[in-house]
């Protein structure tokens, strides 16, 4: 969320500058003045609360003095008792009123995004994405096979017994197919290790309340999957940034200490909802996945130059695998609140003839450090204006459509080229460099026609 301060013009903010970064997300701009306006009401009925305070505190004093002086004649204070009644009625009041008034505030706050960066492509239609470069040739399908079909092909995986066992776009990956996810994972591992990252494997599900710290309102309903048992509801976890993000909640950094780079590995688990047709071919896109994440925390200073780091990482690790991509700066109308900028990496598809979002890297500046109350300096010195980090996350590899893009950028007309640097990671017989198709695709089946009643 945002500093409440920069809301505030008379000590110093700037809601202008709020007002323009909503406008250029296409986002309520009226809502920075239901923000003002609840803030105004608030401090009132905070100034209302401490002026009771005060006044309870010099009346207790003064009681007490009476008291003193006449020996304890509760007669001699009468008077003040009963206003000590009153002003004691009116802080229970009040104090309802503060808290009341505080959590419509947050409410209203959480709902304000990131300021926008200033290079972000200020259009509310993802048509007007902006590329920033393009790696490798993007070859036509040709003669060639869809993933879906490839993938059944090696005898990686069995799509109708998922879905037969746990519903719509549930699978098992089989055989090759479980070797490719495991060599990815691996391999990502290890790439993001060398790299000064260390690997973390996070829980798949979280609390509600310290979900709701992190995941967008609109999440909950459309995205996670709620989990009911013992205890308090948790959700299971879309994305390891979501774990990760609260990882260090509530703790004051060295600034020695920064930056602190994670390779997070998890399961994921979507609703998807409303996706259909080719989105959803094969493993595509799919309830449960596996996925490595970059996760970084740094001071603000250094946040831009990370995002970049960030997004050639991700590009260098594609290069690796020989998927040709193209890199995308998002139009600040399709950016999730947290997002000050993101980019995209979308590789090329044959079977769908276009680029398709494999990677996301966000820079969600102090957004999200803030709400989780991750701040950094020498020491909590009283006065001392608080700072927060800068949090930033990144796809590596979602195994799942990295596979899809191995598929079908490596194919031949006798299997899967295997790519060089996953070689080690396969653990192949006789070192072996291609995936042999085993398996014709299944032959499609006839409706079988109902026979007509008598009439």
């Amino acid at each position: 969320m945002l500093d409440i301060a920069l809301f505030r013009e008379e000590k110093g903010g700037n809601p202008d500058l709020i007002r323009e970064s909503q406008r250029r997300r296409f986002e309520s701009v009226e809502l920075v003045d239901e923000v003002i306006a609840k803030d105004k009401e608030w401090r009132d009925a905070r100034g209302e609360l401490d002026d009771c305070n005060a006044q309870m505190n010099k009346l207790g004093k003064e009681i007490s003095k009476i008291m003193r002086e006449t020996k304890g004649n509760k007669e001699a204070v009468a008077s003040q008792l009963e206003q000590k009644a009153n002003i004691e009625k009116r802080i229970a009041e009040l104090k309802e009123n503060v808290v009341t008034i505080k959590n419509e505030l947050d409410s209203k706050l959480h709902t304000v995004g990131n300021l926008i960066d200033e290079t972000v492509p200020c259009f509310e239609d993802e048509e007007h994405n902006r590329v920033e470069r393009t790696f490798g040739e993007c070859t036509p399908l040709g003669e060639g096979r869809p993933h879906h079909e490839l993938l059944w092909m090696i005898d990686g995986y069995e799509p109708e017994r998922g879905v037969a066992i746990a519903g719509a776009r549930q699978y098992f990956l089989k055989g090759m197919g479980v070797l490719l996810q495991m060599a990815l994972v691996n391999y990502g591992t290890n790439f993001l290790a060398a790299r000064g990252y260390t690997p973390l494997q996070v829980p798949f599900m979280m609390r509600k309340d310290i979900m709701a710290e992190t995941a967008e309102l609109a999440q909950f309903d459309e995205e996670l999957y709620k989990v009911s048992g013992d205890g308090d509801d948790k959700y299971l976890i879309a994305t390891s940034e979501q774990p990760i993000s609260a990882y260090h909640r509530g703790e004051w950094m060295a600034p020695k200490s920064l930056p602190l780079k994670y390779a997070g590995h998890s399961t994921c688990f979507r609703k998807e909802a409303g996706s259909s047709g080719r989105e959803t071919w094969g493993i595509f896109r799919v309830h449960q996945f596996d996925k490595i994440e970059q996760f970084i925390i740094c001071d603000p200073e250094s946040s831009h130059d990370h995002h970049e780091e960030m997004c050639k990482l991700s590009e260098e690790f594609l290069q690796s695998l020989e998927i040709p991509y193209q890199v995308i700066s998002i139009v600040s109308g399709a950016l999730n609140k947290a997002a000050a900028k993101k980019y995209d990496i979308e590789a090329w598809f044959p079977g769908y003839g276009q680029y398709k979002e494999v990677v996301s890297c966000s820079n969600c500046t102090d957004y999200q450090a803030r709400r989780m109350q991750i701040r950094y300096g020498e020491s909590k010195v009283t006065g001392q204006a608080q700072q927060y980090v800068h949090m930033l996350n990144g796809t590596l590899c979602a195994t799942t459509r990295t596979i899809c893009a191995i598929l079908e950028n490596h194919q031949t007309p006798d299997g899967i080229r295997i790519p060089e640097v996953l070689k080690p990671y396969m653990h192949l017989p006789n070192g072996e460099d291609m995936i042999p198709f085993t398996r014709d695709l299944p032959k499609p089946k006839v409706a079988s026609k109902k026979k007509k009643g008598k009439k």
